[in-house]
């Protein structure tokens, strides 16, 4: 078919907007002016026009040429024009981004119907059409860089006369399109479960969907934009594209229907080879070589890198994703893969999480269809070349260690390593094998979760602890299914060790037929209890911290009876913001009656849980203290009868320093296991092998008393120490 027509030339850079879709009284440039700053415009004048065509410059029509004062001609050379032109203040100055330095004005380039800020460089540029650029932006060889009327900037909506399979859509979480949401410049990851979760809820997607089209669709006829600051050179096709100021885009081959959000603030980068078509890049994001991203939302300070490829994906801040493949996911914020081998379909990853090399995650290869979906909760760490089946699901910061599992997993204790025993044909979890193996690990997540959080403006709220409500009630779920196994097995939990069995047969973790098991349940016990008893603690004594008007009477006036049975249960990891899940369901309902309309207002809900949260969160570790004293009418809560702890006055002042000061003793044995699980490197025969002796070692790799992250957790130790004895002086 034959797709190249022929058009006579006089209306050439005019009719963006054709007749039909022009609304009553408008022209053609009546969203361009909406979209532009108000200027002292004024035509030329007949010297400038002589001066512009002595530098062989064209233009189809100079009486639709406009400028403003000061204006320099000269700085415009060898450049054909057509259509409306606008150009800002024009100065001899030279503009600099690093070593790379222009004169401003125009050169070698040919523009179409464009609105250019004020001391702009655009220089061998061949194509550049209906675009608003910025004040002191830099454009140099750019093969094309056009805007259509239809443009939509990677939001998932329809201009007006559009049929709706136009539409882009993102399909999250499973391959099948169920679970599918629209792409928006302000989605976060929040948004985007809100969506794809909770797909019952038939009236509340449709009112998303509202607010959505009503926010970013509309008329046809709006411009891309290229805000101050921005740098753009050596780049291929830049189609339908808005980007933010002081971005810089260097070498891509094709931006296509994309919104690179960038500021002075948290500037966006677009590096050599990339290929960006239909979706979002956030604040502070970098792109490097020959990275590739179709239909997508990237969060706040997000890397993609060395080949990555990021397909109907939500990805979320603080995220780094180099030479792998991912497909079909929601990724919360805080996600690490690295290796060119590592592979990522059809899930929903909750934050905090790390994939190894040559992890299969969730390959449609290995089921009848393709609706199949994993779900991992907090700090999911799928090990070396681990494959997974879907459907699966993940309690929070489980391990899983090397292997091809054959079947799907339901795991529900959290902390837990997962181990795909091959020679003996089982499945075996050890629950709590973080806390009682790998603190230097657990405690480092969190560490590197807000060391590496650069965002400067936080939209996202992220909880980075590793024991938090939802996590907490993990556990205390994860307590009653052991204490429910070794009643089953005729054992029962006496708080002691020396009979107890090392290996318990499981249930219900594994769809094969083939045998499942638990490893040192006994010891995983007492490391649940332990957790539960430093997550109360230490969540009241932070809260009594940050009020230092409260002493223990105004404590338990705050927050009234313990009432174990009454606490809050269900928790919602919503976008890595944790909250009750009573409250996810009161804005289903609000925007379902049409109260929010706007995803402003929406972003505002999840503030205003933010700020309830550490009340919520104290309220919580309150009952989860009472439940482990046995208060309440709730008495077992799914605790094992044990040693628990110390003995006192229940919910009293007596039993509250109890509390305090055994979680100051957990403070340090946590920087003691920390530096241990360091230290045992060291001591590794093996590892020393490849050293001439025990200086050289040293030398090479530092002391483990030296290591930075050790360090650290001893000073977090101190002043965690020091805030537990002045909590402890007035309680």
């Amino acid at each position: 078919m034959r797709e190249i027509s022929i058009l006579p030339p006089g209306r050439y850079g005019y009719d963006f907007i054709s007749g039909e879709s022009l609304p009553e009284g408008k022209d053609e440039y009546w969203l361009r002016d909406q979209q532009t700053t108000k200027q002292n415009w004024r035509k030329l004048k007949s010297h400038e026009i002589e001066i512009l065509t002595k530098n062989e410059n064209y233009c189809s029509d100079w009486n639709d040429f406009f400028v403003t004062d000061p204006f320099e001609p000269a700085l415009i050379r060898n450049c054909s024009f057509y259509g409306r032109l606008r150009i800002g203040a024009l100065r001899n100055v030279l503009l600099r981004h690093h070593d790379f330095c222009v004169p401003s004005g125009l050169r070698n380039s040919t523009i179409i119907s464009c609105d250019i800020g004020s001391d702009t460089a655009i220089q061998d540029c061949s194509y550049i059409s209906h675009y608003i650029i910025g004040d002191n932006c830099i454009l140099s060889r750019i093969d094309e860089m056009q805007t259509t009327n239809h443009a939509k900037f990677g939001n998932g909506v329809i201009k007006d006369g559009e049929k709706e399979d136009v539409r882009i859509w993102i399909d999250v979480m499973n391959e099948s399109g169920g679970r599918s949401v629209l792409p928006f410049a302000e989605m976060i990851p929040a948004d985007a479960y809100l969506w794809a979760a909770y797909r019952d809820d038939t009236k509340m997607l449709g009112r998303l969907k509202e607010i959505t089209q009503k926010r970013w669709g509309g008329k046809l006829g709006s411009y891309g934009t290229v805000d101050s600051g921005t740098v753009i050179k050596s780049c291929a096709i830049i189609k339908d594209t808005a980007v933010g100021s002081c971005a810089y885009i260097k070498g891509a081959n094709k931006l296509k229907n994309v919104t690179i959000l960038s500021s002075e603030e948290e500037p966006s980068q677009i590096g050599e080879g990339v290929e960006m078509v239909n979706g979002i890049v956030g604040y502070g994001c970098h792109v490097f070589y020959g990275s590739k991203a179709v239909r997508f939302v990237m969060g706040r300070n997000c890397t993609l890198k060395y080949g990555a490829r990021l397909i109907h994906s939500v990805l979320g801040d603080n995220s780094t994703i180099s030479c792998c493949e991912i497909l079909n996911n929601l990724i919360f914020p805080v996600h690490e893969q690295h290796h060119n081998n590592s592979f990522l379909i059809a899930s929903l990853i909750q934050g905090m999480s790390n994939m190894a090399a040559a992890a299969t995650i969730g390959s449609n290869h290995n089921s009848r269809a393709n609706d199949g979906e994993i779900r991992a909760g907090r700090g999911f760490w799928p090990g070396l070349a681990v494959s997974l089946k879907h459907s699966s699901w993940f309690a929070s910061f489980t391990l899983i260690a090397k292997g091809e599992y054959p079947s799907e997993l339901r795991i529900p204790f959290p902390f837990s390593l997962v181990n795909n025993n091959v020679h003996k044909n089982r499945l075996e979890v050890m629950p709590a094998y973080f806390w009682i193996h790998n603190l230097y690990a657990l405690e480092r997540n969190s560490w590197k979760t807000r060391n590496r959080d650069r965002r400067k403006k936080k939209i996202q709220h992220i909880e980075s602890d590793y024991l938090a409500p939802d996590t907490a009630e993990e556990i205390i779920i994860s307590l009653g299914l052991l204490e429910s196994r070794l009643q089953d097995t005729g054992y029962a939990f006496a708080g002691r060790e020396g009979s107890e069995p090392r290996i318990i047969p499981a249930q219900d973790l594994e769809r094969g037929r083939r045998g499942q098991v638990l490893i040192k349940p006994f010891k995983a016990i007492a490391a649940y209890r332990r957790m539960l008893e430093f997550y109360a603690a230490k969540t009241l004594a932070f809260f009594l911290d940050s009020r230092p008007e409260l002493d223990f009477a105004g404590l338990s006036a705050l927050l009234g009876p313990a009432e174990p049975d009454k606490r809050v249960r269900a928790w919602a990891n919503i976008g890595g913001q944790i909250c009750p899940a009573f409250r996810v369901d009161d804005l289903r309902g609000d925007i379902r009656e049409g109260k929010l309309k706007t995803w402003e207002e929406i972003h505002g809900v999840y503030e205003s849980w933010y700020a309830e949260y550490p009340l919520d969160k104290v309220r919580h570790a309150w009952s989860v203290l009472g439940l482990l004293r046995g208060e309440g009418t709730d008495k077992a809560g799914g605790l094992p009868d044990g040693d628990g702890p110390p003995a006192g006055e229940p919910g009293g002042a007596a039993a509250f320093r109890q509390s305090l000061a055994a979680a100051l003793e957990t403070r340090r044995w946590i920087s003691c296991q920390v530096y241990e699980t360091r230290a045992k490197d060291y001591r590794n025969p093996m590892k020393k092998a490849t050293f001439r002796s025990q200086k050289e070692m040293e030398t090479v790799l530092g002391k483990a008393e030296d290591n930075s992250f050790v360090v650290l957790i001893q000073e977090e130790e101190l002043r965690f120490t020091k805030m537990i004895e002045s909590i402890l002086a007035r309680v």
